[in-house]
């Protein structure tokens, strides 16, 4: 009762900053943009992905509606939502040492470990709020915009997914990216229990989120080698709910390397956080 009592609080001081607000803004107005472009734009795509395929299949209608849509947006706008994560996750613990409110906060009758633990409950509804808020504007808004219909991808050729079998496929998908974000939270998290400044987490979670990217894919054979091992190779596990079939195995052993470095991350910010000399 006392942990949700410490969730709740922080949950309080989260929605009283500005700052928490930005990525909800930034989705709000960024998706009804790249819809309107869809909307406008979409026969030019259509042609473009049909014009390979007009020597084999006979297009009629049209493929382009607001579940193409939404899978062209997860595709490119994957790389930026971390950035809109760290804005909050990096300030959450940091930001009572910038405020300088630590001390009195330590006050109370209530361990370090049920403070840090409410505060990272609070970090993780905070990203799975942000997450759900960017598959309604994009998913829902797109499907109303746009319409929907069947889902066509290239994976391993051409895949045709029926509107009712799309719609579980996206609902995985989202699920698939509320953990991979969650990872980038914890990430950030664990720098914002190193330093009393919320900007350092946020510049050095984007920093090793980037260069890992990075890594993960540029086709080189140096790279080759340390590719398993970083949590950003596992980043585009959202994709794989729309294979044909699931590849449950590939995606339980993303989902197991993830969650080995979440557990990481986590452990190293109960142990920098418990052991910290809070001066402010």
């Amino acid at each position: 009762m006392m942990l949700f009592s410490l969730v709740k609080n922080e949950l309080t001081k989260i929605s009283g900053k500005r700052r928490s607000f930005l990525g909800f803004i930034v989705i709000g107005v960024l998706m009804p943009l790249i819809l309107w472009g869809f909307k406008i734009g979409g026969g030019g795509i259509q042609r473009d992905m049909t014009r390979q395929l007009q020597d084999t299949f006979v297009m009629v209608g049209s493929m382009f509606n607001g579940f193409l849509a939404t899978y062209f947006v997860m595709n490119f706008l994957w790389v930026h939502i971390p950035f809109l994560i760290t804005l909050v996750a990096g300030d959450v613990v940091a930001g009572e040492g910038a405020a300088g409110t630590f001390r009195i906060y330590l006050t109370r009758p209530v361990s370090r470990s049920k403070i840090l633990l409410s505060k990272l409950a609070a970090t993780y509804l905070y990203t799975a709020a942000l997450i759900v808020f960017f598959a309604v504007m994009s998913l829902g808004l797109g499907s109303l915009w746009l319409g929907a219909g069947d889902l066509i991808i290239f994976h391993r050729g051409i895949l045709i997914l029926p509107e009712g079998t799309a719609w579980l496929r996206f609902g995985l998908s989202f699920v698939f990216a509320i953990g991979v974000m969650c990872v980038v939270a914890s990430l950030c998290f664990m720098f914002s229990t190193m330093v009393n400044n919320g900007i350092g987490p946020m510049i050095g979670a984007m920093a090793v989120i980037v260069v890992g990217l990075a890594v993960s894919n540029i086709p080189l054979d140096l790279f080759e080698t340390i590719r398993p091992y970083l949590f950003t190779s596992y980043f585009d596990l959202w994709k794989k709910a729309f294979y044909d079939p699931i590849p449950w195995a590939d995606i339980a052993k993303s989902i197991s390397a993830l969650a080995l470095y979440t557990f990481g991350f986590i452990g190293v910010s109960f142990a920098v956080f418990t052991r910290k000399e809070i001066l402010s």
